[in-house]
């Protein structure tokens, strides 16, 4: 009897498997590096994306002193007043959105994007996807159900797409595009020029648009950005996604938002309020501070990650075996290492063994990034050059 009551348990646990999709879901190649390097000492990593500044003491202090008034209840789905006022005022001379009805505060850009993609598509619907890109991008559109059509770039056009190459990635399925700049893995910036011209044919298309611009104060060598958000006709097609994270060097406290067209924001906020529901108010009144007390903090960081960016560049540059392009934003370096013969998992993983230095290969932001690694120079002068003198030294012997 007890024999056949585990037959029967066996049966019923073989029909009771996970969804396609958890099964399907790819894990982080970032994480995956990260994890290898856990079981080793005397590591120096470059992988995760992460500022490696404390956020600004003025933005804790704001948070501490309401957790001390007891701000510890429910707070309305869109956001708190005062930090949406803030987010307005502090866009007011590009994208100039209403307090009221065109900002959703969200648990981090990732939850912003993951909510505009379940505003705008349904299942079957076409998503343009400009890769090589960052790897959750990929996470999202399968979660949403839509077909991802990938426009690929390479150094050619400095990792920007160009109008021709979008032009003929549209079908009649088509529904959006997603943008990133600057962009994580490549670190390019889309021009002036170029974004006008996107613009005009997203336009022509009448397609949504997901620009994720929360690399947007990390720009350098005196680059004025311009959002394809600027442009005629794209306002109101468009779903501008930043946060807190990068700029403020916020990462752990999980604070981004969107700005769209009323209707837009409406339904987005209807899906937030069914998954993460709302924020914890300090959170939110730190991002207001943030906002209105921390520009100088940001533009210090962007200048140290300016000289980093410098340093790094000219340290890889020097090495045998491999090529760069130097980025113009955000904090990373995508390195060619095509003519090493190897591929990029395997690099990463050789020269992690040998050397300690841990990089992301270049498949964890799609197929596109073969051939390639991410560095993220979001670290100190000094791992930098070590990290790259042991890379360095790696490739000379590899290459003699």
């Amino acid at each position: 009897m007890n024999k056949l009551k585990l037959l029967i348990s066996v049966h019923k646990r073989k029909k009771m498997k996970l969804s396609n999709l958890a099964r399907n879901m790819g894990a982080s190649a970032i994480r995956a590096m990260y994890n290898e390097a856990l079981n080793m000492t005397d590591t120096i990593s470059f992988t995760v994306g992460e500022p490696d500044f404390v956020t600004p003491r003025i933005i804790i202090d704001e948070a501490v002193e309401a957790w001390q008034r007891g701000l510890t209840h429910y707070t309305p789905n869109a956001g708190i007043q005062e930090l949406r006022k803030a987010i307005a005022e502090y866009h007011k001379d590009d994208l100039n959105p209403n307090y009221q009805n065109e900002i959703l505060v969200s648990c981090g850009a990732m939850e912003s994007l993951q909510l505009a993609l379940l505003t705008l598509v349904d299942p079957g619907d076409e998503v343009i996807l400009v890769t090589p890109a960052w790897a959750n991008y990929f996470g999202h559109i399968a979660m949403s159900g839509a077909v991802m059509k990938e426009v690929r770039v390479t150094e050619e056009t400095e990792f920007i797409p160009t109008v021709d190459q979008m032009r003929k990635a549209i079908t009649p399925k088509t529904k959006l595009v997603m943008i990133n700049s600057p962009c994580n893995p490549t670190g390019a910036v889309i021009d002036s020029e170029t974004s006008k011209g996107l613009a005009e044919l997203f336009v022509e298309h009448d397609l949504f648009v997901i620009s994720d611009e929360i690399y947007n104060r990390l720009v350098y060598d005196g680059l004025k950005y311009t959002s394809i958000t600027s442009f005629p006709g794209m306002r109101e097609r468009t779903v501008y996604i930043s946060g807190f994270s990068k700029m403020f060097a916020m990462t752990g406290w999980r604070l981004g938002y969107s700005i769209a067209r009323p209707d837009i924001i409406q339904a987005m906020t209807k899906l937030h309020e069914n998954s993460a529901s709302c924020l914890p108010e300090p959170t939110q009144l730190a991002g207001a501070r943030a906002l209105k007390s921390c520009q100088s903090d940001v533009d210090r960081m962007r200048d140290i990650y300016e000289k980093r960016r410098n340093l790094i560049f000219d340290l890889v540059n020097d090495m045998p075996g491999v090529k760069v392009t130097k980025p113009k934003g955000a904090f990373y370096l995508f390195v060619n290492i095509k003519d090493t013969g190897m591929k990029s998992s395997e690099f990463c993983m050789d020269l992690l063994r040998k050397t300690g230095v841990v990089t992301v290969p270049g498949t964890g932001f799609g197929d596109a990034g073969e051939g390639y690694i991410r560095l993220t120079y979001a670290t100190s002068d000094e791992n930098i050059i070590e990290g790259m003198g042991r890379m360095k030294q790696y490739l000379v012997n590899r290459m003699s």
